[in-house]
């Protein structure tokens, strides 16, 4: 077992290849112009422009109308199911609490009930909005909001 210094480390057979030499005369193939044809502002030196450029003609991306938007402030809102309600063990319910319990994110502020699954157990909302449903589910198992 011989073994291998880190001096002397080579590429496998075949892995690496010569590097293309190019303005090295016309037996390489690629010289004269080195691959860059005749004249005009991409066989110049520093003769490139930016990435979706078209000429002066209209671009792309610039033609395309605009659709949607990203709101800033979208992390802060959430929106809670019925059924997570009725897996929390206490029976007060405002953010802070759904927060502890892993419910929502830690950065959410305005937090919102929709009807989706079943509450059967009395709960009582602060500061927590609900839709007409969820409210009037809520509102059946005898809880209240606030």
């Amino acid at each position: 077992m011989s073994i291998t210094q880190l001096n002397t480390l080579k590429p496998a057979e075949g892995s690496t290849h010569a590097k293309r030499r190019v303005g090295r005369g016309i037996g390489s193939g690629l010289g004269k112009t080195s691959g860059r044809g005749h004249k005009g502002q991409k066989s110049r030196t520093g003769g490139f422009h930016k990435v979706g450029f078209e000429g002066g003609q209209m671009p792309l991306q610039r033609r395309l109308p605009k659709r949607g938007f990203s709101t800033l402030d979208g992390h802060l809102y959430a929106q809670v199911r019925l059924s997570d309600l009725q897996s929390l063990p206490v029976e007060e319910i405002d953010v802070q609490v759904l927060k502890q319990a892993g419910v929502v994110g830690t950065q959410v502020r305005y937090v919102k009930v929709f009807k989706s699954g079943e509450l059967s157990r009395k709960v009582a909302l602060k500061g927590i909005g609900a839709t007409a449903g969820a409210r009037a589910s809520i509102e059946a198992a005898g809880g209240s909001i606030a």
